[in-house]
């Protein structure tokens, strides 16, 4: 398993480890933000679940828009992610969201430079979105 698809996991399960932690236990509450949301919901929710350990740069719930700021792993210092999400409708279809991923390591002289990213990480964020989606409309907080 390469460094990039290993981290692109890692994220993903420490996303789904402390989404449990951060949903209310209440049903009603996705279905109440469906007022405020321009997008479907259960992707906006999962998609902010997902990425609760990054730092958010941007988010507009009526054009389904998240920006992250830029994220370092701790055990990889010398690289770091910054993730752009679209949320592209207001129902909950596997087409609905669509991740964006940038990568930055440090060169010699110690300034971030932009690097190719594996195209399997925005497809392992997609899928965790639309898991986490899928537990938020059955009602499963677990």
């Amino acid at each position: 398993m390469s460094k990039y698809r290993a981290l692109a996991v890692a994220m993903g399960a420490c996303a789904l480890l402390t989404a449990g932690c951060m949903s209310s236990g209440r049903s009603d509450t996705v279905e109440a933000d469906t007022a405020k949301v321009g997008v479907n919901a259960f992707l906006w929710r999962a998609t902010l679940d997902t990425l609760s350990f990054m730092p958010l740069a941007s988010a507009d719930p009526q054009g389904g828009i998240i920006i992250t700021d830029w994220y370092s792993n701790p055990d990889l210092a010398n690289e770091r992610f910054k993730l752009t999400v679209y949320i592209l409708d207001t129902r909950l279809r596997a087409d609905g969201v669509n991740v964006s991923v940038f990568k930055q390591v440090k060169n010699e002289a110690g300034e971030w430079m932009d690097a190719a990213t594996d195209p399997d990480t925005e497809i392992q964020l997609e899928n965790a979105i639309l898991t986490r989606a899928r537990e938020l409309k059955v009602g499963d907080f677990s």
